[in-house]
């Protein structure tokens, strides 16, 4: 496949995973004004595992999921599982935005993980829109001097989590199909977040179901939205796509929740468009050498 038209393929992946994201910010915020993080998590993984089903079916069924490389799919999803609840306990302690902004330090852990374990190029173009991007994040947040919240420090951790499990993803995707990759992932962490759920469990509202319902909607659909996506393209060329979901969720969280969106989003939102352009420009075709004649 011609290198651009991969970059394309995984931009379009990559559309599916920010719309998706942005759904699960709000639903997550909304679930946990009633739940707490384990028992969202649990029935997040279990209602994924039926709406994955069909998934499954047209992939070739159950049959199809037998994996060779069941050690990495558990280690990909313990560290998954704990950065995401960690994404989902800050959502509660600081502002949405902030949490999405410090989460983009991911790139940071999965580029340098891509480089030195997947053997991935970091070429100028591709660091040029990661700095790009972080330099965008840092002007919407622009971060104060004074002491870290705690809740900054859990969404931190997370990212680097989540930068770990974007690089296992990528080692995954050279031999696993995509409906194994999230089957293994919902069925992993339902598996150990089962007794902390039971233990903490309170039985959801009306309300807060059709919340649960939607963050497992997105959540399982955005990861397999993701696992097509770095299987089109290089980690480090699908993460710095991701960074137009800070300036997105500032705009979710300016319709949503009255949010202000002030010239410094606008400026940041620039930038990190500008570093995913530069990402996405086809690489220039190299010059075929012309062979010689016969006659000269």
């Amino acid at each position: 496949m011609h290198r651009s038209a991969s970059k394309m393929t995984a931009a379009l992946w990559m559309a599916g995973w920010l719309a998706l994201m942005l759904v699960m910010v709000v639903a997550g915020r909304e679930a946990m004004r009633e739940l707490n993080v384990f028992e969202l998590m649990e029935l997040r993984c279990l209602i994924g595992l039926v709406l994955l089903s069909p998934v499954i079916a047209l992939s070739g069924g159950f049959a199809k999921l037998r994996t060779a490389r069941l050690t990495l799919h558990v280690v990909r999803n313990l560290i998954h599982y704990g950065a995401q609840l960690g994404w989902f306990l800050a959502l509660t302690l600081i502002p949405i935005g902030q949490v999405v902004a410090i989460e983009f330090t991911m790139p940071i852990w999965t580029a340098l993980l891509a480089a030195t374990f997947l053997g991935e190029r970091i070429t100028f173009s591709k660091l040029i829109a990661i700095v790009l991007g972080l330099v965008g994040v840092v002007v919407i947040v622009r971060p104060d001097a004074g002491a870290v919240n705690p809740g900054q420090l859990i969404a931190l951790a997370a990212a680097v989590g989540f930068g770990v499990s974007v690089a296992l993803v990528k080692i995954l995707t050279r031999t696993e199909p995509t409906a194994s990759i999230i089957f293994w992932m919902l069925a992993v962490q339902a598996t150990a977040g089962l007794a902390p759920s039971i233990a903490m469990w309170a039985w959801p509202s009306a309300t807060a179901w059709g919340w649960i319902v939607v963050v497992a909607l997105a959540g399982t659909f955005s990861h397999f939205c993701m696992a097509r996506a770095l299987l089109y393209a290089d980690a480090t060329v699908v993460v710095p796509m991701d960074f137009l979901r800070v300036p997105l969720t500032a705009t979710v969280g300016w319709l949503v929740y009255s949010e202000r969106l002030d010239g410094f989003t606008l400026v940041g939102a620039a930038l990190i468009l500008a570093g995913n352009l530069l990402n996405l420009r086809p690489a220039p075709a190299r010059p075929v050498p012309l062979s010689r004649s016969a006659g000269t």
